[in-house]
């Protein structure tokens, strides 16, 4: 059976503007200067630390574990006040009907990608979830390995959805098809530079021809 692997954060959990919001209180505690959508997405990227010092924290000054540890604080507060995208479960009703059986793979840390989801009513759409162990968002590919073997996912036969180049750095690693949404936290040129194929929305993958893309 075909497999579609879901990326959560900026993929299917509409939550940039929350991001940019949390992020930019931590910039301004520290005099640095703001993000606006347009500079996030060119510059938001994986590893976060080196994202983090692209927007002007400086690690000789500060552990980096300080204002990562911030942003979590802030934003775990405050995630439940985010939506999913508009056609999320129009989406995930979409291939649950055509036989799809659904995943989701994230850079959040897991006992809170359990509860996101649960409180987003969405749970019931994935035979598993896979999050990280800490908050710092390293990589994704070590629990995209361990959900494939666990649930016995054919490779050949999965495709990944994600918002983000580490999305598709994971996604070839892991040896599965990738597309990529441009509605979340990188711009749709930043995308288009792996080679993936870019929808500019979820509901685009509904599409006849965003579905000859599925394996």
């Amino acid at each position: 059976m075909r497999s579609v692997i879901w990326d959560w954060n900026g993929t299917l959990l509409d939550d940039l503007n929350f991001c940019i919001s949390t992020i930019n209180q931590i910039l301004e505690k520290r005099d640095l200067e703001l993000l606006d959508h347009v500079q996030y997405k060119e510059v938001f990227s994986f590893p976060v630390k080196d994202y983090y010092a692209t927007i002007g924290f400086d690690f000789s000054k500060e552990d980096f574990a300080i204002p990562a540890r911030e942003f979590i604080d802030i934003y775990d507060n405050g995630v439940k006040s985010c939506n999913l995208h508009r056609s999320a479960v129009k989406v995930l009703d979409f291939f649950k009907n055509a036989g799809k059986r659904q995943f989701v793979l994230s850079a959040m840390k897991q006992n809170m990608l359990q509860e996101t989801l649960g409180h987003q009513n969405i749970l019931h759409y994935f035979e598993g979830i896979a999050g990280l162990n800490d908050h710092y968002a390293a990589s994704k590919i070590e629990r995209g390995e361990q959900l494939i073997e666990s649930h016995q996912i054919q490779k050949e036969k999965a495709v990944m959805i994600g918002d983000t180049i580490h999305d598709y750095e994971v996604a070839e690693k892991l040896g599965i098809t990738c597309i990529l949404i441009a509605n979340g936290h990188q711009s749709k040129e930043r995308l288009e530079s792996t080679g993936a194929f870019v929808a500019d929305k979820l509901e685009d993958l509904m599409d006849p021809e965003f579905l000859k893309l599925l394996p």
